[in-house]
């Protein structure tokens, strides 16, 4: 049997593709193989099979011969040699190829022609069955079908089992052309002359699963690199992506109500209609000349807008004042990037998933995936169990807000850059339709003066009359006209000043470019909130980091001007730029519900309406609830009747709570909003510092600051110290009347009141015993000649004076409680 190498393609896995090509030529590759074999006819050779071996790229050749007695090796050998020499006249053994490489080789054994998933390799393992071979005569065997690299001596077995050798060859065509001639030659195994069967079989270079079982042993060497992988494809490959989305919710390329078609449909269809055209009530009350109070703050404004940033602007006002629908007006008209952040929809989320997700909602930031740093918690976990300590892959939540705000960054730089290259592109086209028009003008000048000469004339001048258009290449001055040059001067003077319809515009400088393309991001609802005050310290590194590097405007709007410590802290070198929006005067709050109700109806007020608006002060939302019920069909003093009970009763359950357990919950007692509120019924301030050192507060600051962040009252302050205290709403002041006229709900409130200060005289009073009890052990002793008493005297007679106001308190207080109880008896 004869065994010819590489006619058809070695399949090296289950894979590769190239087999079928294999197939496809094997019917010719035969025959040509056919006319080789057919040549051959010493010592009576006969073909009598061929038998494709499609798996290892041969083809087994099974023959008969006439052997001579005397050599049957030597007549096989020439055979061999008669068959290369035939294949040479042919250009060689065919192949799938076309590489005619192949060659014939005896067989020397018996081949196992198997189909199992067994593929070709340049290892070639040789099992012993019998004793084993010696290592001088395997390489003997086996060097005559290429070049060895190493054999590998056996190792021990298990009991049962043959003992095997490993052989390297340097390629994988001697590898298989040994497998396929030696597998079941039996071969003398030394001085005992016993025989040993060679079995051969491929041997994989990397051996199944050896990768996983490394990686399982290693994890000291695997984890920092997958962590070092993972974290260079978030920067190489999604951190871009968000960057670029980012960047295209600033330029609204996914908006599609901005899209140029999407404005010629609505201009088209839904503009056209009548009712399109009649302004909205919106729209109407953005008028500034209804709101006069707004006029500094909006001028405030506009002047850090109108230069470049070296601070962050502050706007706050109570909640209500209409600080964000201020804004909103503002940067309508402004042709730049706007990046509005709402800290209270942050703040809402109920996981930090969540709070990643608002972000990303709100600034385009995708893809995100929140699930991630889960899947990283549970993976340090683990890797603390394998390696001992933390793979570094979970990030806390102020990390990752950070990581999001440091991309949207990016966005913004480059959100800027794109601004500016358009703006140059449009000034550059603005300029050549300049240089268009003059040329036009100073054209059309020439023409009305009947010496514009077209020079491509000349091109078709012949012979004769025609030749006389002819005026030659040079190009003619105005000296060379019968005409006044000043005229024509003077058109393209014209021409000049039609084409720049502004001197600024001919004059602007590249840094006012970059100021014109400088985005706008603004930060609204800014507060601090337990649980999330690491996410403010972040947003607020993050505003001065922008304005720092000249990279945007930072506006932020707060309900409460303390918020604006926290962002004091990331700009220490610098002052904030503070803006202040208070309510609006009685005339121009009228003056904004009347303008808005005349969007839709003429409306007259009475005396008696424009009484119950006032009422309602200048707190916009207030107002625009007034219009809305109006619009509903109410009557004013209904509406209003209507907003002061309703933030009756949502004063009452925020101020004091429904119950025991929400009283517990306030970060201030009943006791002391009761006496807040009840002052403030009577008078439209207080004193601040009056109170505070006044029962129930006895210096208890913190109450009053979260009653100002409840939005209960209002802390006015004069030359950066508080100085009094208002109302947190205009509309409060009724409410406060109306809860102090309540019978039954003041006497309550009086009652606790009342048994708040009697514990506080009872305990004076239990204090002042106890020392008149240590003064009486004392005794009178130490009297001086120029006093007839004693120091403790004096101070027994002061400790019984105190004594006397506490019980005479008590006395009062107790009364008080009891006529109190009668009116609660009568209530019911």
């Amino acid at each position: 049997m004869l065994f010819i190498n590489s006619v058809f393609p070695t399949r090296l896995s289950s894979w590769d593709f190239r087999h079928y090509i294999g197939l496809f030529r094997e019917e010719d590759l035969l025959d040509k193989l056919h006319d080789i074999l057919k040549a051959v006819h010493k010592h009576g050779f006969n073909v009598s099979l061929v038998e494709p071996r499609g798996k290892d790229g041969g083809v087994f050749v099974k023959f008969k011969y006439t052997a001579p007695s005397a050599d049957k090796d030597s007549a096989v050998q020439d055979i061999v040699e008669d068959l290369r020499r035939e294949a040479r006249k042919h250009g060689g053994v065919p192949s799938w190829i076309g590489v005619r490489d192949g060659d014939f080789w005896p067989v020397l054994g018996k081949p196992w022609r198997e189909d199992l998933h067994r593929y070709a390799s340049p290892i070639l393992k040789i099992s012993y069955d019998g004793p084993d071979v010696r290592e001088e005569d395997l390489y003997g065997i086996l060097r005559p079908f290429g070049k060895i690299a190493d054999i590998t001596p056996p190792s021990p077995a298990p009991a049962g089992t043959m003992r095997s050798t490993l052989v390297s060859y340097m390629n994988l065509r001697s590898s298989i052309i040994a497998h396929n001639c030696i597998h079941g030659l039996a071969v003398p195994s030394g001085s005992s002359g016993s025989t040993t069967k060679l079995l051969t079989m491929f041997e994989r270079p990397i051996k199944a699963h050896v990768i996983r079982d490394w990686t399982a042993a290693h994890p000291r060497i695997v984890v920092p690199i997958l962590v070092f992988l993972l974290g260079s494809l978030t920067y190489t490959i999604f951190d871009p992506i968000r960057a670029f989305m980012v960047e295209g919710r600033l330029l609204g390329w996914f908006d599609l109500k901005s899209s140029s078609w999407f404005q010629w449909i609505k201009e088209k269809t839904i503009q056209s209609f009548s009712f399109a055209l009649k302004p909205t009530a919106e729209e109407v009350a953005m008028d500034a000349n209804i709101w006069k109070e707004r006029e500094a703050a909006e001028r405030d404004v506009m002047t850090y807008l109108s230069d470049f940033p070296n601070t962050v602007t502050f706007v706050h006002g109570p909640q209500g004042s209409g600080k964000t629908r201020m804004l909103r007006a503002l940067l309508k008209d402004v042709e730049r990037p706007v990046l509005m952040i709402d800290c209270a929809e942050i703040f809402s989320a109920g996981s930090d998933g969540a709070v990643l997700q608002s972000l990303s909602r709100q600034t385009g930031y995708k893809p995100v995936f929140p699930f991630v740093n889960s899947l990283n918690n549970l993976i340090d976990i683990a890797s603390v169990g394998l390696i001992g300590q933390k793979a570094g892959l979970s990030t806390s939540l102020t990390e990752q807000v950070k990581e999001m705000l440091q991309v949207i960054g990016t966005a913004l730089v480059n959100t800027s850059k794109r601004k500016q290259k358009a703006a140059e592109h449009k000034t550059e086209a603005d300029l050549q339709a300049q240089q268009e028009h003059i040329e036009r003008a100073r054209r059309q000048a020439l023409l009305r003066l009947g010496t514009w000469h077209d020079g491509r004339l000349d091109c078709v001048a012949g012979n004769g009359v025609m030749s006389e258009l002819g005026v030659g290449d040079e190009r003619m001055r105005l000296e060379d006209y019968d005409v006044d040059p000043e005229s024509v001067e003077l058109a393209e003077q014209d021409a000049e000043r039609e084409a720049t319809p502004t001197e600024s515009l001919e004059k602007t400088p590249s840094d006012m470019q970059a100021l014109q393309t400088m985005p706008i991001v603004v930060i609204k609802n800014y507060a601090t909130k337990r649980g999330r005050d690491d996410i403010i310290a972040v947003m607020s590194t993050w505003a001065a980091s922008l304005v720092d590097h000249n990279i945007a405007h930072v506006i932020v709007l707060s309900d409460n001007r303390e918020n604006a410590k926290q962002l004091a802290q990331a700009l220490p070198s610098k002052p904030l730029h503070s803006v202040a929006l208070s309510d609006a005067d009685s005339s121009s709050a009228l003056s904004f519900v009347q303008t808005k109700l005349k969007a839709d109806k003429e409306v007259t007020f009475t005396v008696e309406q424009m009484k119950a608006i006032e009422k309602l002060g200048g707190r916009a939302s207030d107002l625009e609830t007034l219009v809305h019920k109006v619009r509903s069909g109410q009557g004013v003093q209904e509406a209003v009747e209507d907003i002061i009970s309703r933030s009756t009763n949502e004063l009452r359950k925020n101020a004091f709570g429904e119950d025991a357990d929400d009283e517990k919950s306030l970060p201030w007692t009943r006791v002391q909003a009761w006496h807040v509120l009840k002052l403030l019924s009577k008078k439209d301030e207080v004193s601040y510092h009056d109170l505070l050192l006044e029962f129930p507060f006895k210096e208890n600051e913190m109450a009053l600051r979260n009653m100002e962040h409840g939005e209960l009252i209002t802390i006015v302050t004069q030359n950066g110290r508080p100085s009094a205290i208002r109302p947190g709403k205009p509309v409060y002041r009724y409410v406060f009347q109306r809860l102090v006229g309540d019978p039954v709900f003041r006497s309550l409130q009086d009652i606790s009141f009342n048994e708040k200060k009697i514990a506080s005289a009872e305990s004076t009073v239990r204090s002042c015993e106890e020392e008149l009890l240590k003064l009486k052990e004392i005794g009178t002793s130490g009297a001086h000649w120029w006093s007839k008493k004693p120091a403790t005297a004096y101070r027994s007679a002061y400790i019984m004076r105190k004594m006397l106001a506490a019980e005479s308190s008590i006395e009062k207080l107790e009364a008080t409680n009891a006529e109190l109880k009668k009116v609660l008896a009568k209530c019911e």
